[in-house]
């Protein structure tokens, strides 16, 4: 699924001939705009169903034969617009190509009738599939938990349709008609819907990827005669890369470049190349993307840099009226190692080395230290893309096609920003089952947030937000390229440890042994004691002196006779996970052949745990050593990067070992009720604010979220009477009064009182000192002493709603993850929190899961949710109640994260 920005969808109440329209990714690759069906569009929905469809069709669509049904159906879709019936049209090149509509009927407006158009060309390739997933997001938008059809029996295509679509299917067969009803009861998609639509947009993704991925054919726009330029530097590599395709250099000024025949114009070709790589200057770029899309490119790869607002707008705009994929504008390239293609469109100083790793960068610069690091590595690559400004091809998109390529077993990323971080996560918790993604955590301080929002004019992503979107979606995260390149020496080439992460060192000097446990405790390994009996077998087979508890000192008199026997009984033992081996030269063996090192040259580098080497008189960061079974073992410069890498090993693996879970389901909750809150709120107040204490205490009872039992009283006499009743349920016999004050987000003053005198005092006391905005008071029971916890929600303008878990009192980073939670999140976020320790021994520790399903859901349903503050959350052994809550609404349209879509255009005035 392509990365997505937040963008409008048909809502209750918003006009419909205001809505922007939404492109999107057929089954062959090619794009279509899903947008409503307006009046103006009369003579096309006319041309749709008397033109392009034939008799047959028009048969199949009508249930017979009508010649005036065309004309009828037009009246009806483009006749004066009404909230009851939402009609959806998809438009290639400015054609209407298929239509989609639904009508709930007045006695049932939980129930639409639903019909579907294709044209005869356009059959068979996806379009009713997609127009039927909008007017499903549209009609749960809408309060509609059904849908009903009739169609004849012999339409297949249709009831192909419904039965692909991934939503239960009821019919009922009547004379030839079938009479078909989809349920659509929940308000978000089902997981079996959701795994549907993202098979149809794996599909499309791919094939829409083909012709930048696998080209049979390329031209270089912009080859310049001048030696050093960026476009004779992409055309001598692709033709010295070997590519097997046919390669054609474009300049209207030229007759040869680079020893080519150089074209003057995309007409003149032999053949229309399948991708395009444009390195022309930034004011040709709109226009020639406009030539290459008219003549049937199929993908753009654009190197320039430098595009405004204005232009960007056009490129994109090409690319989607043409059904053409893009990577860039300011890209280095692409690379494709496959021996097929062999295509290298890059302008890097190197030829990426064959093999399996995927690669996807935004900085140019990075990529090039990237794959340069990779190169003297040997780690191969299969598929090198520089994103660049990001306007089309994501990382999602990549990730997708190396999922399915059968050449790539690991990723390797560099992102600076996020299209739709829900739709990446989904994505990546998916292939990270297959093989690791390990990333660069850019961005990581205020100052370098702020350079990558500047590089990339996208909005700076919070450290823990970035951290949770790697967190759920089982990505390992570095800190640098570097230690990215160390990690993936190691996940590339050795088995991944078990998940307890016990760790045996190794060492021939004690002092390098000592560094190395150190390392690894700092890393979050564990290095437990020998056994008795395994020391003892260790005694006898090391040298006098050798110490055998762990580290393991081996003395520099131990050869390859010795470590070799002293490695295959750590391995043997079940005592450890990993192996780290600290080796330096000495002087005390017999000659280059009884080298320690030689045990793990001449001896086994496949072994059932991984292996890693420390030598630090190496040169090199890290290298790779082949051992004589062909096995190879990472060797690192510095003990803490062994650690380092053997740590995310070993989280890979624990990740391996929680099976997948889907989203965490809540029981019982009403989020319909809780919309019709909502909205309540909002006309009342259209510009939003923090809602008044009953409609909080409302809007917390439909998802179930405990909050104790209060009392709103807007006068002395009110309060004192709901202080005396709740100081039965209080400790120590005691209520706590708190002032309201509208639209104020700081925790407002509160008193605890013990009897009607003291409620009154508070009650005035509470009053006098607000200066007259205090509306009035909450009272509620006083919380006996437990964990005070703090459970918040906010709409992140990049990420989408996320939830946080921390404790109450002096502020900390809290715990957090992307709303929905999967059934695992709640689980990681207790174990991740500094509340951990002190939940450890709760009787039910599912209680405090059960507050973070139930803010996520709420975050989740109400887009209009753009903050809630659940603090203090007292969790007890007795239970988990909810002391004090602060919600805020604003009026904000729904964006569902896995509606198919691909990003929308650059506009004027705004970054990429």
């Amino acid at each position: 699924m392509s990365e997505q920005s937040a963008t409008t969808t048909p809502v209750p109440g918003v006009r419909l001939d205001r809505q922007p329209g939404e492109e999107a990714l057929l089954a062959d690759g090619s794009t279509v705009s899903i947008r409503p069906v307006l009046p103006a569009d009369r003579p096309q929905v006319l041309a749709l169903h008397a033109e392009r469809m034939s008799e047959a069709s028009r048969r199949l669509r009508f249930l017979g034969t009508s010649r005036r049904a065309p004309e009828l159906t037009a009246d009806r879709l483009c006749g004066p617009l009404r909230p009851e019936r939402c009609a959806l049209g998809a438009w290639a090149a400015g054609v209407l190509v298929g239509e989609a509509d639904f009508e709930a009927a007045a006695e049932r407006p939980d129930t639409a009738e639903l019909a579907l158009a294709v044209a005869d060309a356009w059959q068979h390739r996806g379009v009713g599939s997609l127009l039927v997933e909008h007017l499903v997001h549209a009609a749960r938008e809408r309060g509609v938990t059904a849908f009903e059809a009739d169609a004849l029996a012999g339409n297949g295509a249709v009831h192909r349709l419904f039965s692909d679509l991934g939503l239960p299917v009821h019919r009922r067969y009547t004379q030839g008609e079938v009479r078909i009803r989809v349920p659509l009861t929940e308000p978000d998609p089902d997981e079996r819907y959701l795994r549907a639509v993202e098979q149809r947009s794996r599909t499309a993704d791919l094939a829409s990827l083909t012709a930048l991925l696998r080209p049979r054919s390329v031209a270089v726009l912009g080859a310049s005669r001048r030696p050093g330029s960026v476009g004779q530097g992409v055309l001598r590599k692709i033709r010295d890369g070997g590519f097997r395709g046919e390669l054609w250099a474009v300049n209207p000024r030229a007759d040869r470049v680079a020893g080519l025949p150089a074209y003057p114009s995309l007409e003149a070709l032999p053949r229309i190349p399948e991708l395009a790589v444009l390195a022309v200057p930034a004011a040709a770029v709109p226009e020639l993307a406009g030539e290459c899309g008219r003549a049937g490119v199929r993908a753009l790869v654009v190197l320039t840099s430098g595009l405004d607002a204005e232009q960007a707008g056009r490129l994109l705009h090409a690319c989607r009226e043409h059904s053409m994929r893009l990577v860039g504008p300011n890209s280095l390239g692409l690379a494709q190692t496959d021996p097929a293609v062999r295509l290298d469109a890059e302008f890097g100083g190197a030829f990426p080395l064959p093999g399996t790793a995927g690669v996807a960068v935004q900085s140019g610069g990075v990529g090039i230290a990237l794959l340069e690091r990779l190169a003297w590595l040997g780690i191969g690559v299969s598929t090198f893309v520089s994103l660049g400004d990001k306007y089309d091809v994501s990382a999602d998109d990549l990730l997708q096609w190396w999922e399915a390529d059968g050449r790539t077993d690991l990723a390797l990323l560099h992102l600076e920003s996020f299209g739709s971080p829900r739709a990446f996560a989904r994505t990546a918790r998916r292939v990270t089952r297959r093989f690791p993604v390990l990333t660069v955590d850019a961005g990581r301080s205020p100052a370098g947030r702020r350079g990558a929002a500047a590089h990339t004019a996208a909005a700076a992503v919070p450290a823990a937000t970035r951290a949770a979107l790697f967190e759920q979606a089982g990505i390992t995260a570095t800190r640098s390229v570097a230690e990215l390149v160390e990690t993936a020496a190691l996940l590339h080439a050795q088995p991944l440890p078990a998940a307890r992460g016990a760790v045996a060192v190794v060492s021939n000097a004690a002092g390098i042994g000592v560094l190395a446990a150190d390392a690894c405790a700092d890393a979050g390994l564990s290095l437990p004691a020998l056994p008795a009996a395994l020391a003892a077998r260790l005694h006898r087979a090391l040298p006098d002196g050798a110490g055998t508890g762990n580290p393991v000192d081996t003395t520099p008199a131990a050869g390859p006779d010795h470590l070799l026997p002293c490695l295959d009984l750590l391995e043997r033992s079940g005592a450890v996970d990993a192996l780290v081996v600290c080796l330096v030269p000495t002087a005390l063996t017999d000659g280059p052949a009884r080298e320690p090192l030689r045990a793990l040259l001449d001896g086994r580098g496949r072994r059932r745990l991984p292996v890693v080497l420390v030598r630090i008189d190496q040169q090199v960061p890290v290298a790779y050593l082949t051992a004589g079974d062909g096995g190879q073992v990472p060797s690192y410069a510095d003990p803490r990067s062994a650690a380092c890498a053997l740590a995310r090993a070993r989280e890979r693996a624990r990740l391996l070992t929680r099976p997948a879970a889907p989203e965490a389901v809540l029981r019982g909750c009403d989020p319909a009720a809780a919309r019709r809150l909502v909205d309540g709120f909002l006309t009342e107040r259209p510009n939003g604010g923090w809602l008044d204490p009953a409609r909080t205490a409302d809007l917390l009872e439909c998802y179930r979220l405990p909050l104790t039992t209060t009392v709103w009283a807007t006068d002395e006499h009110t309060a004192v009477l709901a202080a005396r009743s709740l100081r039965l349920l209080g400790h120590d016999g005691r209520a706590v009064l708190a002032a309201h004050r509208p639209g104020d987000p700081v925790r407002a003053p509160s008193r605890t009182a013990g009897t009607d005198h003291e409620a009154r005092t508070a009650f005035r006391e509470l009053t006098a000192s607000s200066g007259g905005r205090a509306e009035g008071v909450v009272v509620r029971p006083a919380a006996a002493p437990g964990t005070d916890l703090r459970v918040g929600v906010h709409q992140d303008g990049v990420f989408g709603p996320v939830v946080t878990l921390g404790l109450e009192g002096p502020p900390d980073e809290p715990v957090a993850r992307l709303a929905p939670l999967s059934g695992d999140d709640p689980s990681a976020m207790v174990a991740d929190s500094p509340a951990a320790p002190l939940l450890a021994d709760l009787p039910d520790p599912t209680a405090v899961h059960r507050v973070l399903v139930g803010a996520s859901r709420m975050a989740a349903d109400l887009p209009q949710l753009t903050e809630a503050r659940l603090a203090p959350v007292v969790v007890r052994p007795d239970g988990v109640r909810c002391a004090d809550a602060r919600v805020r609404i604003e009026p904000r349209r729904p964006f569902d994260p896995y509606l198919r879509r691909l990003r929308r255009r650059p506009r004027p005035g705004e970054g990429r």
